[in-house]
This record gives structure tokens, C-alpha cells and sequence, in this order.
């Protein structure tokens, strides 16, 4: 994200609350269930982590890699970048 982001992009981005990058949890189920509606996709059957802002989850992650499940009415170019940070660090690590 070095680049300069349109203005209601940087505007959604500077407004967010702290980002949780967590693995999912079973109570994440549903909330994860719902991104993959909203982008017609599958739940990866691979562990995951989670983008959570204020208590709801934005984006979701296969540990292995792979695209991200995220809510398409949302900005969420920020919380994807992380959560491909993290995955990409825990791969290196194992």
C-alpha cells in the first residue's frame, strides 16, 4: 500500500479501528460463511486466519495461500494486505 489510495479509500482506511489478525475460531463460522456468499466462493477446508475490526470479521485467509475471502461493499484492500503479511510469515516460519 505504498502507493497514494484514492481519497474514500484512504477516508474508509483512516477511519478503522485497530485489525485483529487472528486464526479463526469455530464461533467464526458463520461470519466467514457469509464472505464466501457474498463472493459466490467456497470456505477454503484449510486452516484460516481472520481480519476482525470491531468485533466483526471483514476478511478471511488461507494459512497456505490463496485468495482472501472479503465482504465486496466494504473497503478492505487494508485488512487483505495484512492478513497476506501474516499468512506469508507463518508459511516461512513452518
Amino acid at each position: 500500500m505504498s502507493e497514494r489510495l484514492p481519497t474514500a479509500i484512504a477516508s474508509a482506511v483512516g477511519r478503522r479501528g485497530p485489525i485483529l489478525i487472528r486464526p479463526a475460531e469455530c464461533a467464526d463460522r458463520d461470519a466467514i460463511a457469509r464472505l464466501a456468499r457474498l463472493t459466490d466462493r467456497r470456505v477454503p477446508a484449510t486452516e484460516l486466519l481472520v481480519a476482525e475490526v470491531d468485533g466483526s470479521v471483514l476478511a478471511a485467509a488461507p494459512v497456505e495461500g490463496g485468495v482472501p475471502l472479503t465482504d465486496p461493499f466494504l473497503v478492505t484492500v487494508d485488512v487483505t494486505e495484512l492478513l497476506a503479511l501474516r499468512t506469508a510469515q507463518l508459511r516461512a516460519a513452518a
